[in-house]
């Protein structure tokens, strides 16, 4: 054996080649080398270095972050900015910028408020840490994936946040709030921590703290607060405009559930017994007094304006409530006083709330829109924010009734629409007017045969002439005829939101009105009727600046909602209703220029719509009945000593008075309409002839072929009825007669008119600016 390691080609510690290291140890085999893809792995060791490592760095970013983070002084902007709203011309509008805050001590909040609040944020309060890193992961996480933007904040958190910090959604802003939570929760106690987030919390109606809260919602002081009431101003935390029932009560039901919500939370962390919860009912908030500087009529565009803001993702609660925004609107100061002024002059300076009990429930809502922009120029929100705190042209939970008809008409156009028996749907196409005909489908009866107003009978008559003179029976055959998932869409796509309560509802009854949209989304929706079938969302906004710097906008474009002979063969007939002899919107020709309209009421008179358009601005007003005690929708009957009021009486004299002086100055424009084949224009204005010596040759209603006073007729649902006409009985009718949609026309014209027609002239130009915008 040689034992020479030079004979065998290995070095003296049994390398290859001789390569000097050390011998493998006896027994053990050396490590084999990786080949192919397993190169590319990094070894264990190589995995907990890294391992290793990365811990080494988030300890030691811990550890430098809270060495390096303080708590700092209290934030000024904690305290709120002003807001400012402007006029589209720049002059102010209003400002919201005093700050609605008292604050007070934990002790002064019943235990059962605190414990409300902690249900509905943070039930571990006094239990976990000042973070909590897997709910934050958890909101991130859901947020990218889109569930909408989660916060996974603790109190202790969200109150760095409001008192510290600020509002910016920032990486460094939400470091900084992870450390100084984490210090002052070693710092200062959780009583300590809770007192000043109830202190800082925003609530809504520009309430910032749980003290100005309980006033603002409802009238007391926070120590005067019960559980029920104590749940609802918990609930706010979450999103106060969405949880608002007075401001917004179509949002009833969601914050029911909210409150539902909070109320569990604390049976279940032991804060309220069985008995006790079962027991406590929902306490909804009043009409709170108005926070100062949103008196008069500015809180209503303050509150619409922010909506807008908020729905449209432009901003958001924590921006708004940071404040230093100018916001220059949309809204025309001369329009918008012109606005008011009619409905003053019209309806408010008639009232005698003093000796007519039925004048106290009577409120307005009003909204102008250029057709063309999507601009709302004017609103009517109510007499004063302070006093009617719901604005009347952004709530939704009355019926619009008649004014819906259009939208029905419109679908059968745009989708080539035949009657029963295989006639296409025009102006000229007739149809069996019989009072309480039954509607049918596919030749089958339906079940659905409503009543027209005082059950008159119309017998074989045009769908002009049934739009002129509104008939139920006509409109609920046609809405069957084109389908009830037709005209749905086709109300969506003029402007109708698609949530819009009562816009399911099946068979004909759709068709009739049973929908409650806002006054400014019908003007939305009759605005793309007057733009040929185009929709552009309508906007409040025009440009928004904070520090200098703009804010961004979203796009609105243009979009075909309609086709063009669609939208004008609808404004074709919508003409005959304003222009024809016994069109129901005669009334709206005291304006003095061609325009196109339709009335409607709604069930047992508790609202009553006028909606139409000139070529260049589309305006709908409706006067609504609501007890100012209760909050109840009530009847308009005796409102105003009329026996009823309609949409062809104050709602239409309105709409004549104002756009006569909010386009003063300008000449009067055409319609410009591409018609379907069958459809023709209306008689121009004027030439109504008289049907008897010494009439003025102002159109009149068909006469009743059933005596005011006859019995009331009980009719399938929907009730969605019409008004009725100038000849009354002494008293108001019964709540279950019909009614119908045809104008009170008042000896020598109506209030605050001239006498030159129904309802009187314009009522003058627009007088000087009221003291709301000075």
């Amino acid at each position: 054996m040689n034992d020479d390691p030079q004979q065998d080609g290995r070095g003296s510690n049994g390398s290859p080649d001789g390569e000097p290291g050390a011998a493998p140890p006896s027994g053990k085999k050396g490590r084999p080398r990786r080949t192919g893809w397993r190169r590319f792995l990094p070894t264990w060791r190589m995995t907990l270095g890294g391992i290793l490592v990365i811990l080494l760095i988030i300890v030691g970013g811990f550890i430098a972050g809270y060495l390096l983070v303080g708590i700092p002084p209290a934030n000024q902007a904690a305290k709120a900015q002003s807001n400012v709203f402007l006029f589209s011309d720049g002059t102010q509008l209003a400002r919201d910028g005093e700050v609605n805050r008292e604050n007070v001590k934990l002790d002064q909040v019943p235990k059962t408020v605190q414990h409300a609040v902690l249900a509905a944020e943070d039930r571990n309060f006094y239990s976990e840490s000042a973070v909590n890193p897997v709910a934050m992961i958890r909101a991130a996480w859901n947020t990218v994936i889109g569930k909408g933007k989660q916060s996974g904040s603790t109190i202790t958190q969200q109150y760095v946040k409001n008192y510290y910090l600020g509002q910016e959604q920032t990486v460094t802003r939400k470091a900084k709030e992870f450390f100084i939570a984490i210090k002052l929760d070693r710092e200062v106690s959780k009583d300590e921590i809770l007192e000043g987030y109830l202190n800082t919390s925003y609530y809504g109606r520009n309430a910032y703290g749980i003290q100005a809260a309980a006033q603002a919602y409802y009238n007391k002081d926070v120590k005067d607060l019960n559980a029920a009431q104590g749940a609802y101003l918990a609930t706010l935390l979450n999103a106060p405009s969405q949880y608002d029932i007075v401001v917004h009560p179509e949002n009833r039901k969601r914050a029911e559930a909210r409150w539902n919500y909070v109320m569990d939370g604390m049976v279940k962390k032991g804060w309220l017994s069985g008995s006790a919860r079962a027991s406590t009912k929902f306490d909804p908030p009043g009409e709170a007094k108005a926070p100062s500087g949103l008196s008069g009529r500015r809180g209503y565009f303050v509150n619409a304006i922010k909506d807008y803001l908020r729905d449209n993702d432009i901003l958001d609660e924590d921006d708004l409530k940071g404040g230093g925004y100018r916001i220059t609107t949309t809204i025309d100061k001369k329009k918008q006083l012109a606005l008011e002024k009619a409905v003053d002059d019209q309806v408010m300076d008639q009232l005698d709330k003093k000796n007519r009990d039925a004048d106290k429930n009577v409120r307005a809502g009003g909204a102008s829109i250029d057709p063309a922009t999507g601009k709302v120029v004017a609103m009517y929100g109510g007499i004063d924010y302070a006093k009617q705190f719901v604005n009347g042209a952004t709530r939704a939970d009355y019926q619009v009734g008649s004014t819906f008809k259009p939208f029905v008409f419109a679908s059968a156009v745009a989708n080539h629409s035949t009657t029963q028996d295989g006639r296409t749907i025009t102006p000229q196409t007739v149809y069996d007017g019989t009072n309480k005909r039954m509607t049918l489908s596919n030749g089958q009866p339906t079940g659905f045969a409503p009543a027209n107003e005082d059950d008159r009978s119309y017998g074989q008559i045009t769908v002009s002439e049934a739009t002129d003179k509104s008939v139920n029976a006509v409109y609920a055959q046609m809405g069957i005829d084109v389908g009830p998932d037709k005209v749905r869409e086709t109300a969506v796509d003029l402007g109708i939101p698609r949530g819009t309560p009562g816009l399911a509802e099946s068979q004909g009854s759709i068709s009739l009105g049973t929908a409650t949209p806002s006054v400014l989304e019908m003007t939305s929706a009759y605005g793309t009727l007057a733009h040929h079938g185009k929709r552009v969302p309508y906007t409040f906004v025009q440009k928004i600046t904070k520090n200098g710097e703009k804010v961004g906008l979203p796009m609105r474009p243009e979009q075909t909602a309609i086709p063009r002979e669609a939208a004008d063969t609808t404004t074709s007939i919508l003409r005959s209703v304003v222009e024809s002899p016994g069109g129901t919107g005669a009334a709206a020709q005291a304006a003095g220029r061609p325009a196109a309209g339709k009335t409607g009421t709604a069930e047992e008179d508790k609202a009553a719509w006028f909606a139409g358009y000139t070529p260049d601005l589309a305006t709908v007003i409706a006067v609504f009945g609501q007890d100012p005690k209760t909050a109840s929708q009530e009847p308009l009957y005796g409102a105003g000593g009329l026996a009823r009021i309609n949409g062809g009486g104050w709602p239409a004299q309105i709409w004549a008075d104002y756009t006569a002086a909010a386009l003063d100055g300008k000449a009067p424009e055409d319609f410009d309409l591409e018609l379907e084949s069958g459809a023709q224009e209306p008689v121009p204005t004027g030439t109504a002839t008289p049907t008897a010596p010494g009439e003025t040759g102002v159109p009149t209603a068909p006469t009743e072929t059933t005596p005011p006073d006859s019995p009331p007729v009980t009719t399938p649902p929907p009730s969605t009825v019409e008004p009725p006409e100038p000849t009354f009985p002494s008293e108001p009718p019964p709540t279950s007669a019909p009614t119908e949609d045809f104008p009170t026309v008042e000896p020598g014209g109506g209030p605050g008119g001239n006498g030159g027609g129904p309802g009187g002239g314009p009522g003058g130009a627009p007088g000087t600016p009221s003291d709301d915008w000075e």
